[in-house]
């Protein structure tokens, strides 16, 4: 037997504490009788009927001394160790977005929490518990915890998230546990029908009859019969079984302004359709099905799709002797161009411009003395440094090369170079450049960065492109117009470019020149401040619904809006993954295990012992 709070039996101390007071304490009473002769008779009569009469002075102090020690006892929390009586148990809890399956009025995360809980309950004492959480990220919620309440309760605090799950990172953390102990019991809890396990109890959560779902819903604007109208195409989905559905489109959030069309879908299948709107005046648009039948996932039933905003006009001055092609470009993406020779160009004239582009020509070469503050800036083959510019000329590569696309793996890059191909630029000539500042570097050439963008010091918009556009095959390539395009989107940013998106997802956000605070708010409330000191941001989406990103530039605030869809991967009833499938020879020790129920025994003795240690006292002050 070992005690979990020894000091419990300082407590003890109360004994030879009570046994001094009974020593101390007068034994006398005073009372009054009627006659001496009584008193003798009774005293003779009581010593012949009542021979234990003699004990009875210190039996209430046997009663305290007991109470005293069972309560000694109950404080120090006894417990009797059983050798090889436990186990240690680890749980990998599918957390992801299909377990918020509604069956019989619980999700399947909720009866997959059941099973863990059941587990835990009937296993014995002194068993330490691990729960891995494949949800959001694959968290260890808690680990080689041997307290069952402690477990139960942490464990009824998680709730299933809106993202794809992520078995295998999961995997590999139990396999970390089995590695360090290869006796523990590892349990794995999910909806996927999982084809291969070893050392692996599987338990598998099923239910839900029927779902069904919207995917590739857009829009395009359309005029029939000189009448301009939206018309909303998508694909309608059936899990469990065929249905007829109702897709409903609602503008703005209005039941009465809608338009519907009804699909026969087959389980397991898509049906296209089609709902033509008669107007283009709206700012969003929600597409709903539904239908007569249950549905045990009401997350995709809908999407929200928000109207393109018109965008702002822009002015562009174009600083160079040979202006037409990045004239062509930027007129080709509706800007209004104004062209200027360099030696006409000065700071203090030239105000006011979105976009100031310079470009210097090797026979006369120019650069901009002082960077305008006022607008973005673009440099075609720069001649010198630019003070406040982040970069600067070092030397002039004469012998030329082909630019390869950067291959970093940062989403930001990815996203200015979306749309291109694997082909090379031929360039006959490039300058190689230093950089102080943050740069997306787009192409390389020989190692040396030639196509890239940041900010400058005036917190502007800035793009590099470290050649001569008339020496190369640059601006009439597919890369180069594919390049150039997303650099006037990052040049004159929305908020977001992406307004639809999946749970699970990272979209990219634009810091706005100017903006001092971007917050994204999710559609449970949750506020989130990112990161405004580069020009690109991020933010996950974990939840499904509307997502509102605001931003305070100067002394107005802007928004925009995201619509996070129920993962794709997560509508179907029953999903197969591969394997879960821990590696090495399962062991058979076991840990020891605990009995501590005697601490309710000595709990009640000592109540019972205070009680009877009571009622005796009481018995006697009636009896005198």
């Amino acid at each position: 037997m070992t005690f979990l709070q020894p000091l419990g039996f300082l407590a003890l101390i109360a004994i030879p504490v009570l046994v001094i007071i009974y020593i101390i304490k007068s034994k006398y009473t005073e009372q009054v009788i009627p006659s001496t002769y009584l008193w003798e008779l009774s005293e003779r009569f009581l010593k012949r009927k009542n021979p234990l009469k003699a004990i009875t002075g210190i039996l209430s102090l046997i009663l305290q001394i007991l109470a005293v020690v069972f309560i000694a006892l109950a404080i120090a929390h006894p417990v009797f160790i059983i050798k090889g009586g436990a186990y240690d148990y680890c749980f990998v809890l599918d957390s992801s977005a299909s377990m918020n399956v509604v069956v019989d009025e619980n999700t399947r995360f909720d009866y997959a929490k059941d099973e863990i809980e059941r587990v835990i309950n009937s296993s014995a004492n002194g068993s330490t518990y691990t729960l891995i959480s494949a949800g959001n990220a694959t968290d260890v919620i808690f680990h080689n915890i041997d307290d069952k309440k402690s477990a139960i309760n942490q464990l009824e605090e998680l709730s299933a998230s809106f993202v794809e799950s992520d078995l295998n990172t999961a995997l590999s953390n139990a396999q970390g546990y089995f590695d360090a102990n290869t006796s523990i019991k590892c349990y794995l809890i999910t909806d996927k029908e999982i084809e291969n396990t070893q050392n692996v109890e599987y338990i598998k959560i099923e239910g839900g009859a029927q779902n069904y779902c919207l995917t590739d819903v857009s829009y395009m604007f359309k005029t029939v019969d000189d009448k301009a109208q939206t018309v909303i195409t998508g694909k309608a989905w059936a899990y469990g079984k065929n249905t007829v559905l109702t897709v409903e489109a609602a503008l703005d959030g209005q039941s009465e302004a809608t338009a519907t069309t009804r699909v026969q879908v087959d389980s397991g299948m898509s049906t296209d359709f089609t709902i033509n709107v008669p107007t283009v005046n709206f700012s969003s648009v929600t597409v709903s099905a539904k239908s007569r039948g249950a549905d045990c996932l009401a997350y995709d039933d809908a999407v929200t799709l928000y109207a393109a905003m018109s965008g702002d006009a822009y002015n562009v001055l174009i600083v160079s002797k040979t202006p037409n092609l990045i004239k062509a470009a930027l007129e080709a993406a509706g800007m209004d161009c104004t062209v200027l020779s360099p030696d006409k160009y000065t700071r203090e004239a030239c105000v006011g411009y979105s976009l100031y582009v310079f470009d210097s020509d090797d026979d006369k070469p120019f650069s901009p003395e002082i960077l305008p503050d006022d607008g973005a800036v673009w440099f075609i083959n720069p001649s010198s440094s630019v003070e406040k510019s982040g970069f600067s000329t070092r030397s002039v590569s004469t012998d030329g090369g082909e630019a390869k696309l950067s291959t970093s793996t940062s989403s930001k890059v990815k996203r200015l170079i979306k749309g291109t191909s694997a082909d090379d630029t031929t360039l006959m000539r490039y300058i190689k450049c230093g950089q102080s500042s943050v740069f997306y570097n787009l192409m390389y050439c020989d190692g040396n960065p030639v196509v890239f963008a940041g900010i400058n010091g005036y917190g502007n918009r800035q793009v590099v492109f470290a050649f001569d556009w008339n020496l190369s095959d640059f601006p009439l390539s597919y890369n180069g117009r594919a390049i150039v395009n997303n650099l006037i989107n990052y040049t004159f940013p929305t908020l977001t470019d992406d307004t639809l998106a999946f749970s699970g997802e990272s979209v990219s956000l634009n810091v706005l020149p100017g903006c001092t605070a971007l917050k994204v708010i999710s559609p449970s409330g949750k506020e989130e401040y990112v990161d405004t000191s580069e020009a690109m941001t991020e933010c996950l989406l974990t939840e499904v619904g509307e997502y509102t990103v605001t931003a305070v530039v100067g002394n107005t605030v802007k928004s925009a809006k995201i619509y996070a869809q129920f993962p794709v991967n997560e509508r179907q009833l029953n999903v197969t993954e591969a394997n879960f499938v821990i590696n090495g020879e399962a062991g058979t020790a076991k840990r020891d295990g605990k009995y501590e129920d005697l601490l309710y025994l000595f709990i009640i003795l000592a109540v019972i012992m205070m009680a009877d240690w009571a009622v005796y006292c009481y018995e006697q002050y009636q009896l005198r």
